[in-house]
């Protein structure tokens, strides 16, 4: 379940059109575990779209595939915690579908271009960003969101990725895609190291008080 050291900041949060959503979401009797369910459904379609990706048309897809499923995480933690409907598994919910979802998109992104293993590597790459923040929360501190390729920095790169490939030949289209999956893997690994890197001074700098 969110709290205010595991809620990711995010300033969309503010918007009318996002207050209105949550809002309608909780008069209706959604649950925010069902939104999240239903990230995963997004996540699957635009990986699946994406390992098949014969048009254009699909890659404009697989965009907004993405940006609904990123809708669904937001909406999920506005709806358990501005909505007033958590629940005792919230915290299960709120991490475990991310995980799977991140990795759909990813290895479907590798599959996409070509290179199947750097799909799976750049998924490996996101997971382990995402169990290095928890286990900084383990320890009781604020869990730590930054980059450089957070989950909401990957999925702008996939996302701008399909855009801009929509448009291109298949050839050039894949090389955009195989950039795409590049720079969500190292710049992963970057994340990994910055985050470890910060969890290892708030220890040291928690001991030292």
């Amino acid at each position: 379940m969110e709290t205010e050291l595991n809620r990711r900041p995010l300033e969309t949060r503010s918007r009318r059109w996002a207050i209105g959503l949550a809002s309608a979401l909780v008069r209706v009797g959604i649950s925010p575990n069902t939104i999240s369910v239903v990230s995963i459904v997004f996540a699957a379609a635009g990986a699946a779209l994406l390992v098949r990706w014969p048009s254009g048309l699909v890659l404009l897809g697989v965009a907004a595939c993405v940006q609904l499923r990123l809708v669904c995480n937001m909406l999920d933690g506005m709806v358990a915690i501005e909505g007033g409907r958590r629940t005792p598994t919230g915290g299960l919910y709120n991490e475990l579908p991310d995980r799977i979802a991140d990795s759909a998109l990813i290895v479907a992104l590798g599959f996409a271009c070509g290179v199947e293993w750097l799909g799976w590597a750049g998924a490996l790459a996101a997971a382990l960003t995402a169990y290095i923040r928890a286990l900084g929360g383990s320890f009781g501190l604020a869990q730590d969101f930054r980059g450089p390729m957070a989950k909401p920095h990957r999925m702008f790169v996939l996302t701008l990725a399909c855009l801009g490939a929509a448009w291109c030949e298949p050839e050039l289209a894949r090389k955009v895609l195989l950039g795409a999956a590049w720079v969500i893997t190292i710049g992963s690994l970057l994340t990994c190291f910055t985050r470890t890197w910060a969890l290892s001074r708030s220890l040291h700098a928690r001991g030292e008080a």
